[in-house]
């Protein structure tokens, strides 16, 4: 007696059966979550505690950390006693001269937000964790800032809740 041929279909059905049968959900954003033990994440707004403000950047940033989660997982956000928890405060937001020009004057300046974000996963504390972000964005000094803020704002904005969202979900 020898080996039987498998048939396509039995073996893809045993494939499928193998990728349902995994509890932890991967998915191509990067996020890992266990969906059986964790279903909520509760996502407090961040206040500004940075001296120098634009008042438009903290509803992007708390509305862009929301939409993140909603868009790329399954977690249902909830107001109080999730699964996962984040809070923090806008630390700063700064500009800096970068780079001088032969003559001596500034030819880049440079914008950077901080982010304090204290994480916790009440079905695993092992992961709790606060942690400073931060992401900059340099524009020539011929450039008046209000012309450029908006725009540079929300590429940084995207870049630290990009790194937010990989340090509390991806787990890599």
């Amino acid at each position: 007696m020898g080996w039987k041929p498998i048939n396509k279909l039995t073996l893809l059905g045993a494939a499928m059966l193998l990728l349902v049968a995994c509890s932890v959900s991967y998915t191509f954003n990067g996020a890992s979550i266990d969906y059986t033990k964790v279903k909520t994440i509760q996502i407090a707004d961040f206040p500004i505690r940075a001296t120098y403000v634009w008042g438009p950047m903290g509803p992007m940033f708390n509305n862009e950390l929301k939409d993140i989660f909603a868009r790329n997982t399954r977690l249902q956000q909830v107001k109080r006693n999730g699964d996962l928890k984040i809070e923090g405060e806008i630390t700063q937001y700064q500009q800096r001269n970068k780079s001088v020009s032969s003559e001596g004057y500034s030819a880049q300046t440079e914008l950077s937000i901080t982010v304090n974000v204290r994480f916790t996963n009440n079905k695993n504390h092992h992961e709790d964790f606060e942690r400073q972000f931060t992401a900059t964005s340099s524009y020539e000094t011929t450039r008046n800032l209000n012309s450029v803020q908006e725009e540079l704002v929300r590429q940084m904005i995207k870049d630290i809740t990009d790194q937010i969202f990989n340090a509390t979900v991806a787990n890599w």
